[in-house]
Parts: C-alpha cells; structure tokens; sequence
C-alpha cells in the first residue's frame, strides 16, 4: 500500500485530516489499518460505517445472522430489501458502496479456531455482539494475541462500553464480567431503543479512530451511558490478579463450544 494519500483521499477525508491530531500521517495510519468487528447488528451497523467512511483500509467482518425484520429498527445498515440474506454479504456491499477503497473481508461463522487464526492479523477488535459467551471468547482471542478490545453492551435505555489493551495491563472483559455471573437481559427480551444502541457503536468506531491513530484515550475505563438522562458515567477499573484469562499463572476454564456470534 503506497506511503502517501492519493488527491481523491484528500478531498474524501479533508474535514478529518484538517484535525491536527490526526492529519495526512493519521489518514494514512488509517488506511493501512485492519479492524475486525465481531457482530454487525445495532452496535456494528454505526461502528461499520463509521470506520468505512473514515478510511480505515479493511474492515473484517463477523456475524452467523440474516436480516430479519426486528433488526431494521436499530441496525441501519440495512435496508427492508434485505431481509432473510446474510448480514456479512449485504454489510460488505453497503460499506463498499458508501466507501469503494475500503477492502472488506467477510466471515459467516465464527469459533475459537478462526479467532486464534485471524485475531492476531489485525490491529484492533470490535467486540458488537450481545451473546455472554462469545464475548468471553473474543476477549480471550484478544489477551492471546496482544490485541486492543473495543466491546460494547446495550439494553433498554441503558449502555455500557470498555476499551481494554493488553500491552497497557488494563483489566480485560473477563476481569470485570467472569463467565459465572449470570447475564443480563439481552436486547431480544428487555427490548432495545435504537439510538442507545446507536450511540454505543458510535462511540466504539470514535475509540477504534483514537487507538488506530495513537492518540489519548480511556483504556481501562468502564463507560456507562443512561439514554434517559443522556449521561455518562466512567469508571476505573483495576485488573483482577486472579482472572484466569490475562493473569499468566492462572488456567483456562472455559467451556470448550463456542456458539455462534449473535449481534445486538
């Protein structure tokens, strides 16, 4: 991939290189960069087209789902015209088409082998999908492979987001959320408002932007968003020295199925 932006690049992306934080050298850290998102419903539908329209050079995508008709109320990279095809298939198409130099590689199915496979190939993980079980795996991959995790939850009026990278001793998903809690609700049985969810992807495709181009940014910190009152609460997390996951002398006790990812 060529070291400079081409004049078509900086007329596309011009409002966003004028930042001087980010600039030709972020567009271009950007369009060399490769991002995996994991579920591509209401969370990856904004987190998607945002990282497409800003440039980031190939986004690889995940989900085992169709387009139902549930999902047109939140996840906006659909149309009603893509009902009953594969989410991968028709996400792919409609991000190619909002942004044609964005190479997108698509993967109908995904288990721990394919994970281990293609997690340590990029440069950071969207985790966007509402299955407990799957995000276990993902935040696994990602403490494996030493790779940054952007994970993201919403239900009803109420949201939460964490950014956690290895290489900074942050506490990771399983820290936090062990595999014996039980689960909350998911989007199917407490109901979902579709900008909540919206504004969760959102702000996990701003902190994927900020992480691609090193800038400063809340690793380590819990994120809760109330769509009632539209506030924001942080808070900091200390890793757990016991986590079996990102502790080096701890073992491995997950279940050995991994199910198919479901997105939010």
């Amino acid at each position: 991939m060529p070291d400079e932006l081409t004049d078509n690049e900086f007329l596309r992306y011009g409002r966003q290189i004028l930042l001087p934080e980010i600039g030709e050298a972020g567009q271009l850290r950007l369009k060399k960069s490769k991002v995996l998102i994991v579920g591509l419903g209401g969370l990856g539908s904004p987190a998607s087209l945002y990282l497409a329209a800003a440039g980031v050079g190939q986004l690889w995508l995940a989900d085992g789902d169709t387009v139902d008709s549930s999902n047109l109320q939140r996840q906006i990279l659909y149309r009603t015209a893509d009902r009953h095809q594969a989410k991968t298939r028709v996400a792919s198409t409609n991000l190619t088409a909002l942004n044609p130099a964005v190479q997108c590689r698509i993967f109908p199915a995904v288990d721990d082998v394919l994970l281990a496979d293609i997690v340590p190939q990029v440069d950071a993980v969207l985790d966007c999908t509402d299955n407990m079980v799957t995000r276990q795996r993902v935040n696994a991959a990602c403490i494996a492979a030493q790779k940054p995790l952007i994970t993201a939850a919403a239900t009803g009026w109420e949201g939460q987001l964490l950014l956690t990278e290895p290489a900074q001793k942050s506490a990771c998903y399983h820290c936090l959320f062990p595999l014996s809690d039980e689960p909350g609700l998911n989007c199917r049985e407490a109901g979902i408002v579709g900008p909540v969810v919206g504004m969760l992807g959102t702000a996990q495709a701003l902190l994927a932007l900020q992480l691609l181009c090193d800038l400063p940014r809340p690793t380590g910190v819990l994120q809760r968003f109330d769509g009632r009152t539209l506030q924001w609460q942080r808070l900091k997390t200390q890793p757990d020295p016991a986590c079996p996951v990102c502790h080096p002398s701890a073992s491995s006790s997950f279940p050995l199925e991994f199910p198919t990812c479901k997105s939010a």
